[in-house]
């Protein structure tokens, strides 16, 4: 069991989602790190959701940053996402995706690259199940 599952929409990703890690092993916290795009492959990503036993989700995404409301669409688990800084306005695209879900698909999001963020607000989700 882990208590928060780490998915990157891109290998490109990887170094926001070290962030998040980082912060996460220093608080003696488990995690899970995936790379599954939700446009490359939606098929894998569904069956990672559905058989994850996370109790917390960090999606860290750049460009249209589909990855956490896509996510948030298939659990009711917390999703926080996480935009990525890009060649287009600076990872301003992703942030308006990821704040801008639909009702019903809901998503805490972050700065543009802070992982780290995103690690202390699930370890602060985490600490409202203790």
């Amino acid at each position: 069991m882990v208590d928060v599952s780490i998915i990157c929409g891109s290998a490109s990703d990887e170094e926001v989602a070290e962030k998040a890690w980082t912060v996460l092993k220093e608080k003696g916290i488990s995690y899970d790190y995936q790379v599954i795009s939700a446009h490359r492959n939606p098929e894998r990503l569904d069956e990672y959701v559905a058989g994850s036993d996370a109790k917390v989700y960090i999606c860290i995404a750049g460009l249209s940053a589909a990855l956490p409301g896509v996510v948030a669409s298939k659990t009711e688990k917390p999703v926080i996402g996480v935009p990525v800084s890009g060649k287009l306005m600076g990872g301003l695209d992703a942030l308006l995706s990821i704040v801008q879900m639909p009702k019903g698909v809901p998503v805490a999001c972050v700065g543009v690259d802070n992982g780290q963020n995103a690690a202390l607000l699930a370890i602060r989700i985490l600490n409202l199940c203790k």
